[in-house]
């Protein structure tokens, strides 16, 4: 049995040897750096594999938003690399059609979620592409970045937001996405409803009447399914003259988190809900 045991630990010892696999200390230095979240705003699989690219110098360390902004310049000044310019990106919502300028067509009773809400027939709200506002995301953001107004609307906080993506992943009517904070038009409508039916059913519909087209640069707006839909490729050309005529205010014009809408935009001074088949 001695001698087994002796055989075997030249083994393992031979093993661990061959099978030896180097790790670059500044890993975990760099992880140590990290806020540890995981969330995977950065593009990576989690932290350890952000301080693996970051080692590699295949990603900059201002890449991680989520992280306090002094701890990515230790980051850069340990690895002795540029901390890198990168935009911040937030989580945006596609609807402004909450209780007070939305219709309903039947009440919804159930598990107070949207994807449960879903399920049973689409949650009971007259635009089939609206925003339920049972709240899966806020629940789902670590970052308490997300909170419910009002009128039932998630409201993003911008300085809080890590562009996770965990809002874009849940919400059932795909509603969210993450936009670079330079993109400052922004349509807040997913109905594709034709004009009439699309402003029965909420107030500040998009009704594709092409106005934002014509007033924007050309190429920046075109009418896609009848929605307004902003090319971000050609952000440099984009300017607060395209929310002017909007007659429902469906398109905006973002700074920071304040939402501004142009001139021509219906002034909505409504506070309560609206009954269930109102207008329907």
């Amino acid at each position: 049995m001695a001698g087994l045991g002796g055989l075997l630990a030249l083994v393992l010892a031979f093993a661990s040897k061959k099978l030896y696999v180097y790790e670059d200390p500044r890993i975990e230095q760099v992880e140590e750096l990290l806020p540890h979240s995981n969330c995977g705003a950065c593009g990576t699989a989690g932290c350890h594999n952000f301080a693996e690219q970051a080692v590699a110098g295949q990603i900059e360390p201002g890449r991680c938003t989520v992280n306090d902004p002094e701890q990515n310049k230790n980051i850069a000044a340990l690895l002795g690399v540029a901390l890198g310019d990168v935009e911040k990106r937030v989580a945006r919502l596609a609807c402004a059609g909450g209780k007070h300028v939305a219709t309903m067509r039947a009440k919804y009773a159930g598990l107070s979620s949207c994807r449960a809400a879903t399920v049973a027939g689409g949650g009971g709200k007259s635009c089939a592409w609206g925003c339920l506002g049972l709240g899966d995301c806020a629940d789902v953001c670590d970052f308490d970045a997300i909170t419910m107004d009002m009128h039932g609307l998630p409201v993003v906080d911008g300085a809080k937001c890590t562009a996770c993506g965990d809002c874009v992943d849940i919400c059932p009517k795909n509603l969210f996405s993450i936009h670079g904070v330079s993109h400052k038009l922004w349509l807040a409508c997913r109905n594709e409803d034709d004009g009439d039916a699309a402003e029965a059913a909420c107030e500040v519909a998009c009704t594709a009447c092409g106005r934002c087209v014509v007033d924007a640069a050309p190429g920046l707006i075109s009418l896609v399914r009848n929605l307004a839909v902003i090319d971000y490729e050609k952000n440099d050309t984009v300017s607060r003259e395209a929310i002017e005529r909007c007659p429902t205010g469906a398109i905006v014009w973002l700074e920071g988190d304040r939402v501004i809408k142009g001139k021509s935009a219906k002034k909505i001074i409504r506070i309560e809900p609206l009954p269930a088949s109102a207008g329907v």
